[in-house]
């Protein structure tokens, strides 16, 4: 248990709030002295994430409009995404399961695991509160956010208007990072992106390469693109 601790980042005080996040139906079915399981937690942390995901997204993508809010946050906690998340922290290897579960591969079946990493997030918000929640759900998050290119609720804005500027053989765009604030844990960004020598747009957030996708699509808008 505290190895698995140690790769989510939060050590619990409450033990058995973990545990019951780790407890499929399968394993409580055919235990003879408890039947609870985490699909109650399940429940809790599936609102728990989405606030979370829309709170981060709506700070960090101001000039996203809220149908796109909606697909974007709909790709980030669906269960394909969370199964991937589950897997980096092996959450698989310390499920209990029932014996048919395992052997017929519950410990790698995506719903398995989309569901317990969801139950994880409740356990950790009822142990702890929303910030060591916020904190372990953003981890993953922002990494997803960043790739632009393979992500397909983004359209890469950067590249979109090198494509357009390139027509032009004699035109140059540089981002230019304009200002830097907060922590080292919670940084910000404030990015122009010129034209030669004439800002075309600017934009922010929470990495450069955030920022520099925001001034683009600033620009583009501004271009009437």
């Amino acid at each position: 248990m505290k190895g698995f601790e140690s790769k989510i980042g939060y050590f619990f005080g409450d033990k058995s709030l973990l545990s019951l996040a780790l407890t499929h139906s399968s394993y409580a079915n055919e235990s003879k002295y408890s039947k609870e399981h985490n699909e109650r937690l399940e429940f809790l942390g599936d609102s728990v994430l989405s606030i979370i995901v829309s709170k981060y997204l709506f700070e960090n993508y101001p000039d996203m409009p809220e149908g796109e809010l909606s697909k974007t946050r709909a790709s980030l906690v669906c269960e394909n995404s969370l199964s991937v998340f589950a897997k980096e922290i092996g959450l698989g290897d310390v499920l209990l399961l029932g014996k048919g579960e395992d052997q017929n591969g519950g410990r790698s079946r995506n719903s398995i695991l989309a569901d317990a990493f969801e139950a994880v997030i409740a356990a950790m918000y009822l142990d702890g509160g929303i910030y060591p929640a916020e904190s372990f759900v953003l981890k993953f998050i922002t990494k997803q956010m960043e790739n632009y290119q393979q992500h397909p609720s983004f359209v890469d804005y950067k590249t979109e208007l090198q494509e357009i500027i390139q027509q032009n053989k004699e035109e140059r765009v540089q981002y230019v990072l304009v200002e830097e604030s907060g922590p080292a844990h919670d940084k910000f960004f404030s990015v122009e992106v010129h034209l030669n020598s004439n800002v075309i747009g600017r934009g922010q957030g929470k990495s450069k390469k955030i920022a520099e996708q925001m001034a683009a699509k600033e620009a583009l808008e501004l271009m009437g693109e």
